[in-house]
């Protein structure tokens, strides 16, 4: 069922997932690719849907949010039209991606994956940052957010602790 996003972050189904309920069971609180994508665990779900709601009202009761990326953007699913959402803290935007679970795995991460999860810049920043690999809860965040003229450089970029991240952002983000 997510046999191409497996196939991605290098990693064999032993589970045989047929459910997007057993994705997130199964790989709740899972890294991928030295921290470009990760699954919020069951308990980080709740939470992180609270964040999003207090960032992005007008998503309250409408989304379920399931994963992250590096830059401490979140991605969930809109429940009213099945298809994910994109909520990103450094520019105050939210991007809608068009496709439901499953195929934003299947597809839109493996093809698009600069789009989606900005690949090419996280390489940059790994390569830059001797390899570190971001803990479950760091993002690198934007220093100076770009919807208040930072720019989109490794320089502007440092790691942050990801709820802090989105507490700092989310009143700028409501202005």
């Amino acid at each position: 069922m997510f046999s191409k996003f497996f196939e991605l972050v290098n990693v064999i189904d032993k589970n045989n997932i047929q459910s997007v309920d057993e994705f997130l069971r199964v790989y709740g609180g899972e890294s991928f690719l030295n921290g470009l994508y990760r699954i919020h665990n069951a308990n980080d779900v709740v939470k992180w849907t609270e964040i999003i709601r207090k960032s992005f009202a007008k998503y309250s009761g409408k989304i379920k949010v399931f994963g992250f990326d590096w830059l401490g953007r979140n991605f969930a699913v809109d429940v009213e039209r099945n298809v994910v959402l994109l909520f990103e803290p450094g520019t105050g935007e939210i991007l809608n991606i068009q496709m439901d679970f499953i195929d934003f795995h299947n597809k839109e991460i493996t093809e698009y994956h600069e789009a989606c999860l900005a690949s090419s810049f996280f390489n940059e920043w790994y390569e830059t940052n001797d390899h570190y690999v971001l803990k479950h809860n760091q993002c690198a965040g934007y220093k100076i957010p770009l919807f208040l003229n930072g720019k989109d450089v490794i320089e502007n970029l440092e790691v942050s602790d990801m709820e802090v991240y989105w507490e700092i952002m989310m009143p700028l983000m409501n202005l």
